[in-house]
């Protein structure tokens, strides 16, 4: 070629590359001016506009520790698919179907007879050496490998690079075009290493080809590569020790299930049964991340049309020993006869019972259609945009086959073994998906003309919130609990494959199973990837966890003979309340306590083991850290609490520094202990400052000041990664506390997050890292949930009043599933009946619950289905987080109460008093107390809480009060 015109081509390629690269980068900067805008003018902007626009929702990727997908996020690029609509009316009920008409063949080189675990042998892992403490730190971050990838998410396929430090771990989205995702504009992340939990081997189109990445705060990534890039990879991320990396040696889903304990945790009753098939199928390869892999949950009843539904009859259960396939018994003798009868002339196609698959793409967006960007996923598909079908107009799928009723979708199962769909984690915690909050036009049946909506409930529930309590209740059930590891066997177990597939009519076709298919043998390319599409959304059996039978769950009153004979472990409070029993501790005599907490992730050597902390703190500032153990049997105390000397040795004692602002009352709302009990950070200093005081010495290790007034409440979040301050100044800072070696050492000096929005002071504050979630209450009556990781406004929650006067929030906690608990009280009013409130909210918004209370609340906390309230009347309460009813009745302490918490086997409720008495309330009774140790007795009257020990006197809180 002429040297002229290949310099010419040269050139012009460089300029089209320049352009397209410019325009990506204006596109990039549009981007972030609209979501500067969008805050700036949202309804708590400082240019907030009077008139605020209708606001859709879209699922967030926010997951909590459960592995629940509750939060939704505003869709600021919604679509109401109005075309999709039209074009189904269009075509009329005759429509393709989508997957349901598909048939896969696949090439006889594509054929795999042996199957090899996924797995990486120990000695594959080369691992670097430790660093020192201090020496990690100073180390220079140096790369450790780069290699091209694919993020994979429910809507995109996003390519990019990932690049591994030995610090931290980073994607750079390599999109043409970056689109606006929760984390801000494109897919670009960066990890630190140190927060890396889990790495799991991935399939991705049937291919052995991806990782999942799993870190502390929930946060997950699903990253595919070229097949042998894997393994390297992996073993990379391994060779670098992070900290908090769970590493079992096996990498196969069937010893990774053995070395994790969890079938022995789930028979023994120590986990849930929807938490124990989550775990089933996180290790069994199944996510979020991948509609094709998606998780799947059982159809666990047959009765959808009773009034009343009741969970202690067995007739309205469905058969878990049976596929859903043939849970109607009529189904199974042509199940049968189809697989005897079919017979492949190619000898590539193996026998089966079912031609579609229980858990599939199309069966995901089915359930989810009135959810984003589910909604959309569906639209694309009957469009054809997903390779199953010739491309067409966009278009919603005919009405009819839509999900629009429960019970109509479990008479589909009992009428047709063809239609095979289990159910998605969804349907055990997330109303919001039955709800058609965004309005789309999704057709009308054709023989009532009904339009389809909301989907519609069974009798025997009230609500989609009811709906979804009474489902997981059945989950939960006694009835389930002795019949799920049957269930179990058919998806994940021994009847997965083979004879006893055959035997229990368990049998898919072929290329749904774990390495049946070998894509890259088929040498066309085009071929391939439109295999790789169709399997895609046809389906994919989970990896083989059990080849041996299941063992069942334990009943409860197995477990609990079992416990009393051999458990050391302290009762569960909460399983026992009827049996709630007081003690009392002599903590700071006069001196109102106001924290006393025991931090959850103390951590101690395996040669050493011994009690724990319990850290409190006085309204005079003094700080104890005491020696607590709880109830051991072979003790055969309540629990064992040994008072730190130094409380009551004047020149041992340590205070926080001060002094405290004029008009700041020291608090629990002012003081926060990090998890592993070694920081103490405190607020309400005179001068503005957020302060961290090492509890071991009382030394003040840091004092930092970014608000510019009085810090007047702060909170922890979960995982004791973020720290949440609020302030008079009306704003509120997200802090990342920092950590060395493992353990907490102080705070980072530049803010995560500058949040605002309230028009006085910040009263309170909560923080939910793994829902991206942070919560903040003021004297204007308003809480404001903000996004953690971009600092977006995403609603403000006016609890209403009963009367003219606005309340103030005085309390607010966030949940395990992130619903938002706030009290209440009128400004001015504090005698008036009706003055003080507590509202319960989802963790979107949604108002579930009320109640009016009789006395002020001084101390709140929250704990699993529990709300526990201390009052100033001396009252301890325990009611129902959903219906905020008593639970049992109020433990009468006589005195006002400064705080409650409680401890981390949830064995015991810790309460300060105002006179400084600790009060650990425990349940059930000791067998024996030896002679000789060290015991606590309980004086049979309610109106007497009484210690009795060495040198100890009696507490009367009534003879006190009247003093």
């Amino acid at each position: 070629m002429d040297p002229y015109l290949k310099r010419v081509r040269s050139e012009n390629s460089r300029y089209l590359s320049y352009q397209k690269h410019s325009s990506s980068q204006q596109g990039v900067v549009w981007r972030h001016w609209k979501c500067l805008r969008r805050l700036l003018t949202s309804e708590r902007g400082a240019w907030a506009n009077k008139v605020q626009p209708e606001v859709k929702w879209k699922l967030s990727n926010a997951e909590t520790y459960s592995k629940m997908r509750l939060k939704l996020v505003p869709n600021y690029n919604h679509d109401t698919h109005s075309e999709a609509s039209a074009q189904r009316d269009n075509m009329g009920a005759d429509s393709p179907r989508g997957s349901d008409l598909l048939t896969l063949a696949v090439a006889k080189e594509a054929k795999v007879s042996d199957m090899e675990d996924d797995q990486l042998e120990d000695e594959d892992v080369i691992f670097l050496d430790n660093k020192g403490e201090g020496e990690e730190e100073s180390e220079k971050e140096k790369l450790v490998l780069s290699e091209d990838c694919e993020l994979i998410t429910i809507a995109a396929v996003v390519p990019g690079r990932l690049e591994v430090t030995t610090h931290h771990l980073y994607f750079y989205d390599s999109s043409s075009e970056k689109e606006e995702t929760e984390d801000g504009i494109g897919f670009d992340f960066r990890r630190p290493l140190s927060q890396l939990r889990e790495v799991h081997l991935r399939r991705y189109n049937l291919r052995r080809s991806a990782l999942e990445l799993f870190f502390i705060d929930q946060a997950h990534y699903f990253i595919n590569f070229r097949k042998k890039v894997r393994n390297k990879v992996y073993s990379r991320i391994l060779g670098l020790r992070p900290p908090n990396l769970f590493y079992f040696g096996s990498r196969s889903p069937q010893e990774l299930l053995k070395a994790s304990g969890l079938t022995q945790r789930w028979v023994c009753r120590d986990m849930s049964n929807f938490e124990y098939l989550m775990q089933l199928n996180t290790i069994a390869g199944r996510t979020y991340n991948d509609l094709s892999q998606y998780p799947v949950f059982p159809w666990v009843l047959c009765d959808y049309t009773s009034e009343v539904l009741d969970l202690e009859d067995p007739a309205v259960f469905r058969d878990l020993s049976k596929p859903i396939g043939v849970a109607n018994s009529r189904h199974a003798q042509n199940v049968r006869e189809k697989y005897d009868s079919f017979e492949d002339p190619t000898g590539t196609i193996d026998k089966f019972h079912y031609g579609t698959h229980y858990s599939n793409a199309a069966g995901v967006m089915h359930y989810m259609i009135r959810m984003e960007p589910f909604t959309t996923l569906h639209v694309q598909l009957q469009s054809g945009r997903s390779g199953l079908l010739a491309d067409k107009d966009n278009m919603f799928d005919c009405a009819d086959r839509q999900f629009h009723s429960v019970a109509a979708a479990w008479q589909a199962r009992m009428e047709s073994p063809a239609d095979v769909k289990e159910l998605i984690p969804e349907f055990f915690y997330f109303p919001e998906f039955i709800e058609n909050m965004n309005g789309f036009d999704l057709g009308c049946l054709q023989l009532s003309q009904d339009s389809v909506n909301d989907v519609l409930l069974p009798r025997w529930a009230t609500s989609r919130e009811d709906f979804i309590r009474k489902h997981r209740k059945a989950l939960e059930s006694d009835y389930v609990s002795s019949h799920l590891h049957e269930w179990i066997d058919l998806i994940f177990g021994y009847k997965q494959r083979g004879e006893e597939a055959v035997k229990a009519l368990n049998v898919f076709y072929y290329c749904t199973y774990e390495g049946a298919v070998d894509l890259d043998a088929i040498a066309n390319e085009t071929e391939r990837k439109a295999l790789e599409g169709i399997i895609s959304n046809f389906g994919q059996t989970p990896c083989q966890l059990l080849k041996e039978p299941h063992p069942p769950r334990m009943t409860e009153e197995s477990v609990a003979r079992r416990q009393a004979r051999m458990d050391p472990s302290p009762p569960n409070l909460f399983e026992q309340l009827d049996k709630l029993r007081p003690f009392v501790e002599v903590v700071s005599d006069g001196t109102p306590l106001v924290q006393a907490v025991v931090p959850k992730n103390q951590t101690r050597s395996f040669i050493i083991q011994g009690s724990d902390v319990l850290v409190t703190v006085s309204a005079n500032a003094l700080i104890g850290t005491h020696s607590w153990l709880p109830y051991d049997k072979n003790i055969a105390n309540y629990f064992t609490f040994t008072k730190d000397p130094t409380v009551t040795n004047p020149k041992t004692q340590r205070f926080l520094s001060g002094p405290f602002s004029p008009g700041v009352d020291i608090s629990a709302q002012v003081l926060v202990v990090s998890n592993d009990g070694r920081l103490l950070f405190s607020g309400g200093h005179w001068d503005c400052s957020l302060r961290v005081t090492q509890l071991g010495k009382g030394k003040l290790l840091g004092r930092i000041c970014r608000h510019i007034d009085v810090v007047t409440c702060l909170a922890l979040d979960l995982c004791g990664i973020y720290l949440i301050s609020g302030s008079r100044d009306t704003s509120c800072i997200v802090w990342q506390v920092l950590q060395q070696a493992g353990f907490s050492s102080g705070i980072s000096p530049r803010p995560v997050q500058v949040l605002c929005g309230h028009d006085q002071e910040v009263t309170c504050v909560a923080i939910s890292t793994e829902l991206d979630m942070a919560v903040s209450g003021s004297k204007d009556g308003t809480v404001i949930v903000h996004s953690v990781r971009r600092g977006q406004f995403l609603r403000t929650l006016r609890p209403p009043g009963e009367s003219c006067v606005s309340p103030h929030i005085s309390q607010l906690l966030v949940g395990m599933e992130g619903h938002i608990v706030v009290q209440t009280a009128l400004e001015g009013r504090p005698t008036a009946k009706g003055s003080y409130s507590l509202f319960v909210y989802s963790v979107n918004g949604c108002l579930q619950s009320s109640v009016v209370l009789e006395e002020e609340v001084t101390a709140l906390h929250l704990v699993s289905e529990y709300v526990i309230l201390g009052t100033v009347e001396g009252n301890l309460q325990i009611r129902d987080l959903f219906s905020l009813g008593m639970v049992v009745a109020p433990l009468a302490l006589k005195v006002p109460v400064r705080s409650v918490s409680v401890t981390k086997e949830c064995s015991h409720i810790l309460v300060g008093l105002d006179d400084g008495k600790l009060i650990v309330v425990g349940s059930g009774k000791p067998e024996q107390v030896r002679s000789g140790q060290f015991s606590r007795r309980l004086w049979a009257s309610t109106r007497r809480i009484s210690q009795v020990s060495a040198g100890e006197t009696e507490y009367n809180p009534t003879e006190s009060a009247g003093k």
